[in-house]
């Protein structure tokens, strides 16, 4: 899925079949998984760490502070993703994003490593080449992750009120699992966000009016010039996909593991 819809926000005249046959081309089943190490693999072994001890140890002070669940939901969740993409994903997302847009096998353009890649930016344009996009990466987590903690949250009061629970009730796991792909679904208002953020980190770019050096204001204007609206949320069925399954990881089976060892929640 990272694959397909990273794809599909870079190459916004595709339809989905095509976006399909182009990651096949690129080597099989092999295709869909480019960028996968050493990338993809650092990224997901420690950011859902940091969202995790991060989000819950700020949504359990807000909510001892007073706070309602939607609004520590929400708080928790913007801090969560603000550290994941600050402390960890920098890198990670600009050369994911580079090994799935990056020409391979055409005249002019060598097949390279990923090692190679990562170089050659460094040497062109040092530690803010290489952390391009960054702050996008980081407006994409903040409101992601703030979306799906309060979504999720949120939902949770509804199926409290439908079932008639006192408000000290916890939803049992059927409900936790439901709500948490409720909140990771809606949390994909935020699609334009990608999109700029696989503009700034994508390595192949043909259109001579693109703006040399994007800042994530730039780039929000070139995707909607060159695309408008419907540009903007290009690749957000895919995402929803992949936003679904990793709420209900982080979200729901984070508080049924917490729960489970007696903390507080």
């Amino acid at each position: 899925m990272e694959v397909i819809k990273t794809r599909i926000a870079a190459n916004r005249g595709d339809s989905f079949p095509a976006t399909l046959r182009a990651i096949w081309a690129r080597g099989g089943v092999l295709g869909f998984y480019q960028g996968l190490i050493p990338w993809a693999w650092a990224e997901a072994s420690s950011k859902g760490a940091v969202l995790f001890f991060v989000s819950s140890d700020i949504e359990h002070r807000a909510r001892s502070l007073g706070l309602s669940d939607f609004a520590s939901g929400l708080i928790a969740g913007m801090a969560g993703g603000a550290a994941q993409a600050y402390m960890v994903m920098g890198v990670c997302t600009r050369m994911k994003t580079v090994e799935i847009t990056k020409r391979r096998d055409t005249p002019g353009h060598p097949r390279t490593s990923t090692w190679t890649e990562l170089r050659e930016i460094w040497n062109r344009d040092g530690i803010r080449g290489v952390n391009r996009g960054a702050n996008a990466v980081a407006l994409r987590q903040m409101s992601n992750w703030g979306s799906r903690l309060a979504f999720a949250r949120l939902s949770e009061d509804v199926v409290r009120r439908l079932t008639d629970k006192r408000s000290e009730q916890r939803p049992g796991p059927t409900e936790k699992v439901l709500c948490a792909a409720i909140g990771g679904g809606l949390a994909c208002w935020n699609q334009p966000i990608e999109v700029v953020r696989v503009e700034m980190q994508r390595s192949v770019v043909d259109d001579p009016n693109r703006p040399k050096r994007l800042t994530t204001w730039s780039a929000l204007a070139y995707v909607y010039r060159s695309s408008g609206v419907r540009g903007l949320y290009r690749g957000v069925l895919p995402r929803m996909c992949l936003g679904i399954w990793q709420t209900i990881c982080m979200v729901a089976l984070g508080d049924m593991y917490v729960i489970s060892q007696g903390l507080p929640s």
